[in-house]
């Protein structure tokens, strides 16, 4: 694990849990690692809860943006942030798929819906037409709310990672890039 030094509320260890917390725990290392995060989450069931139904959103977009675009709009929301842990994360996913993070090749519809990660990120309060408008176009109305549902749960997952200083996972190291300027 990284250093702990500079997080304000470390990540637990499995064994100071209560027993809901572990609970919790469990039932999510059968579908995902458990990372610095979650482990700073599980301070709280209902906090981890609310942040872990991103993966169901991620479920829900993936069918009609495709792991790329999913990827892609996940990392821009991330980078836009400036939150190390999961531009890292997903500079990761990246990488691993041969994709350079740092030159990415966009069409049309892919550069459209990582600008509108991008505005989630930085303009939530008034993301401008000429950005909506592309996105909104192609997709339904129940599409477009599940992108933003989960462009939000991104955003709040990273003010979380970055209000607290979560340290990056070790893991991670490895795939940090210039993106991320914290840490």
């Amino acid at each position: 694990m990284s250093t702990i030094e500079g997080t304000r509320v470390p990540p637990a260890t499995y064994d100071h849990l209560p027993p809901s917390a572990q609970a919790a725990h469990d039932a999510h290392s059968r579908v995902a690692r458990i990372t610095n995060m979650k482990r700073t989450l599980l301070h709280s069931v209902p906090a981890f809860e609310a942040l872990m139904t991103w993966y169901p959103l991620r479920d829900t977009v993936r069918p009609f943006l495709g792991e790329r675009l999913t990827t892609l709009f996940a990392h821009a929301v991330s980078s836009e942030t400036d939150c190390l842990i999961c531009s890292t994360f997903f500079r990761r996913l990246l990488l691993q798929s041969g994709e350079d993070p740092d030159r990415l090749l966009l069409d049309q519809w892919e550069s459209a819906v990582v600008a509108f990660g991008r505005s989630l990120a930085t303009t939530p309060h008034a993301v401008p037409d000429q950005v909506y408008r592309p996105v909104a176009e192609r997709l339904s109305q129940e599409q477009i709310v599940a992108l933003t549902a989960f462009g939000a749960l991104m955003v709040a997952t990273n003010v979380f990672n970055n209000a607290l200083q979560v340290p990056l996972d070790e893991y991670l190291e490895p795939f940090r890039g210039s993106e991320a300027r914290h840490g």
